[in-house]
């Protein structure tokens, strides 16, 4: 029998020798959760080099980097990856970043094949974070009420699940023994729970939990009230609102018919027109003199006794403030037989 032929066995033909170098994995697919330890399988099955090159290799998103190359450790391998039985690779410590396929590779100058390789697929599950749940405070009967809850750190994706007073409500409200409210939807890939109408029986407190293979995280209950709309109350309150806008209509009315805004200006009590005190002699400017043109009638008289004598000025007459004579409107006192 031929050497050549690769089929045959070294056992049987001993002076036979296998030509091809060859790789073989006890799991090509290793799910390991974060902060663990996992072992990449990398075995030779055939070879008739005495000391085959090894490689490995990291790719991720269309990225490749060394991870073992030239007998050592590359990058952030070298304090957390060691190759173990000449040929695996272990790494401790595993985060979410090491999830990605990592490539085998031996090279055996001594075999007619020289090279072989081997892909294994890391992944690497991430627990989930407490999840963000959104509850509504309050919803009158009969309305719509979503409940939203969500996280975006667990890998695989999570799903969700929601309890009400920390019993599970089912994905399919109508396959529950127990009365509930028929009316819900509840997405577990979105974590969304909506009631279409609610009623009495939704109040209570709602929790949620995220889950995947990694483990699971819980938000904090909230509480959701569902209450009666007062269609009375709400009618009387805008009643009553209605008629103290009538009341006040009606008293600013009845205060013009009264005068109480006219008999400000008519007394000169406006911020316009101030009104003038008794005794008191106003001079007038030069544009008031200039309005008021109209000459005034001179009065004058005598009182009986011959006391005080009053009279109106005119427009040329003069009144004298302090120690300066000035021209202008006012009223003079004289004792009879003064001139």
């Amino acid at each position: 029998m031929s050497c050549a032929i690769s089929y045959c066995l070294l056992f049987v033909f001993p002076g036979c020798r296998l030509l091809a170098v060859e790789l073989t994995s006890s799991n090509t697919k290793p799910v390991v959760q974060e902060f663990q330890s996992v072992e990449l399988s990398c075995i030779i099955k055939s070879t008739v080099t005495p000391d085959p090159r090894i490689e490995w290799k990291k790719i991720r998103n269309g990225d490749t980097s060394y991870v073992f190359f030239e007998n050592k450790m590359q990058g952030d391998f070298a304090t957390r990856a060691e190759i173990l039985s000449r040929t695996s690779l272990v790494i401790k410590n595993t985060t979410r970043m090491d999830t990605a396929t990592y490539r085998c590779e031996v090279a055996a100058p001594s075999d007619t094949k020289t090279i072989d390789e081997i892909n294994i697929q890391l992944t690497v599950q991430v627990k989930p974070m407490t999840p963000r749940c959104s509850v509504p405070k309050a919803v009158p009967v009969g309305k719509s009420a979503s409940l939203h809850c969500h996280e975006n750190e667990g890998f695989p994706k999570s799903t969700y699940s929601w309890y009400r007073n920390s019993e599970p409500l089912p994905a399919d409200s109508k396959s529950s023994s127990k009365p509930l409210n028929s009316s819900y939807t509840l997405n577990p890939n979105t974590g969304t729970l909506v009631f279409h109408a609610v009623h009495k029986g939704d109040t209570g407190r709602y929790s949620c939990i995220a889950t995947n293979d990694a483990g699971f995280a819980k938000c904090e209950e909230q509480e959701m009230e569902v209450y009666d709309l007062n269609i009375g109350g709400i009618i009387g309150g805008v009643l009553v609102v209605l008629a103290v806008l009538v009341l006040i209509t009606l008293g600013i009315c009845c205060a013009y018919r009264r005068g109480y805004f006219a008999n400000g200006k008519e007394n000169g009590e406006s911020y316009k027109t101030p009104a003038k005190p008794d005794g008191v002699n106003y001079i007038r400017t030069d544009d008031e003199v200039t309005r008021n043109a109209l000459p005034f009638p001179s009065l004058s008289g005598e009182e009986e006794g011959g006391q005080r004598t009053r009279r109106f000025l005119g427009p040329t007459d003069f009144v004298r403030v302090g120690s300066t004579p000035k021209q202008g409107w006012g009223t003079e006192g004289k004792q009879k037989g003064e001139s």
